[in-house]
């Protein structure tokens, strides 16, 4: 093996590491949530922003981090991002309390909006055009492997050990991968962006403004002050947010690119799928523990029919994506996914057969994973070949934070429903929480269905939608 081929094997499986640790991160901790709450006294909005915070982080940094790593050293930012992450797991380990907990949550996804997009980044420097979507295609595989063992690991290591070790797994993770980072990957740099740090704070400010409205409405009252003001200040600064994008000189998300229908539909249609995905995946492993007595690892295990689709349905979806088009598997998907969601709203009970549930969760599963890769190939194909880091970055952020949004509304559902008080309480909560999943599964299959007939064949082919379709985490 030549030292070039072996330069770019050691790029891609540092990077394969570094982001299947960073995605395992955000679904590990669905399964520890309930141990989390009794250990620390968390109360439900607690816990959401134990989800929240590294979403929301990670969501509004990424475009920034991309940028810093383009213009100062990619090699030297991922591994910076790997560091900061790893110091951040270690802190949620040692968290007493939920505040710290949500605090180093947020410095998590703060280090994984380094990682994940200079990963990709350095991988497609590393390759050249004829070995680089069989690079992608193994990194996309590998960091897609934190779908399917997030929850069923999460669960192995809450109910074997303790919740803290779902995050001192990530210490010599980390340990190990910085130094190897810096010596064996080589360095490369982007197009000099300038940060557009006004954009930065106001779309900062004005998502942890709804959200703080959104979380803090039931148990504050929808009529009190601080949810008026926090609403109507978060919206107040996402218009700002967009207004100035609409004349900064080099905004941190390009407006124009919303111009092209395929854009705008594929964006929407990801913003409401992740709602719709997120939002599920925060209640239905504690439905299963609490509601159902199971512990932490059977939880994990019996989500597997919902996650396991993803490597069944998403390579097959994806390789016939460029020749049927992006619209019928977004808007087809995404129904099959809101049928799923309502199926398993109408039967959610304390004493519904496991059984009842393996239909649904194989529906819902089987309908995003069609749309997944869909919905992606339609945002990367609107755009002109050099748009493509952006149009996929912005897909990225946008999806991260339709997550933040799902968690907070289903969330203010449930608690206006039910509560932790007994299995059937929190099942009163579930099913409606559920049913609002499903809603929101169903709006992205509208806006599926507003996407062009068909995606014009061009340049912007070039990444398929397969080499993309497990980048769900």
């Amino acid at each position: 093996m030549d030292a070039t081929k072996r330069s770019s094997t050691w790029v891609l499986a540092l990077t394969a590491v570094a982001s299947l640790m960073v995605a395992l991160d955000a679904l590990v901790v669905t399964t520890a949530l309930s141990a989390i709450r009794l250990d620390l006294r968390a109360s439900i909005e607690e816990l959401e922003w134990t989800v929240n915070a590294y979403a929301l982080s990670f969501a509004v940094l990424l475009m920034s981090a991309a940028a810093i790593g383009d213009r100062f050293g990619r090699r030297r930012w991922f591994a910076f991002g790997i560091g900061l992450f790893t110091a951040a797991s270690a802190a949620c380990a040692l968290a007493p309390g939920v505040g710290w907990l949500i605090a180093a949550r947020a410095v998590q996804g703060a280090g994984a909006a380094f990682v994940m997009p200079l990963a990709l980044a350095l991988l497609s420097a590393a390759f050249p055009p004829e070995r680089r979507a069989a690079a992608l295609g193994l990194f996309s595989g590998v960091t897609g492997l934190a779908v399917l063992g997030g929850p069923v690991v999460g669960g192995a290591i809450t109910q074997g050990i303790a919740w803290e070790w779902i995050f001192w797994l990530n210490v010599p993770i980390g340990v190990v991968l910085v130094p190897l980072a810096l010596r064996r990957m080589g360095e490369s740099y982007g197009p000099h962006v300038r940060l557009d740090v006004p954009g930065l704070a106001l779309v900062t400010g004005g998502v942890l403004g709804l959200v703080w409205g959104l979380v803090r409405a039931n148990s504050a009252g929808w009529g009190s002050a601080e949810v008026h003001v926090a609403l109507g200040g978060g919206l107040a600064l996402v218009t700002g947010f967009v207004a100035w994008e609409r004349r900064a000189p080099e905004p941190m998300i390009p407006l124009g690119l919303f111009r092209a229908r395929a854009f705008s539909a594929g964006n929407t249609a990801g913003f409401f799928m992740f709602a719709s995905v997120f939002g599920a995946v925060f209640f239905m492993a504690q439905f299963l523990q609490i509601a159902q007595r199971h512990g932490p690892l059977d939880a994990g295990v019996r989500l597997l029919p919902w996650t396991a689709t993803l490597f069944v349905v998403a390579p097959l979806a994806g390789a016939r994506v460029s020749r049927v088009g992006e619209r019928p598997f977004i808007a087809v998907g995404l129904l099959l996914q809101a049928l799923g969601m309502a199926w398993i709203a109408l039967i959610a009970a304390p004493d519904v057969a496991y059984g009842r549930l393996v239909a649904p969760l194989i529906l819902a599963g089987a309908g995003v994973s069609m749309a997944m890769p869909a919905a992606q190939s339609a945002v990367v194909g609107a755009v002109a070949r050099e748009q493509i880091g952006r149009a996929s970055a912005t897909f990225t952020a946008l999806r991260q934070l339709g997550g933040v949004f799902g968690v907070a509304i289903l969330v203010a559902v449930f608690a206006g429903a039910g509560d932790y008080a007994s299995p059937q309480a929190f099942a009163d909560g579930f099913a409606p929480a559920i049913g609002v999943s499903a809603a929101l599964s169903l709006a992205g299959a509208l806006a599926g269905a507003a996407l062009p007939r068909r995606r014009p064949a061009g340049a912007a082919d070039a990444p398929t939608a397969a080499a993309l379709s497990t980048q769900r985490a």
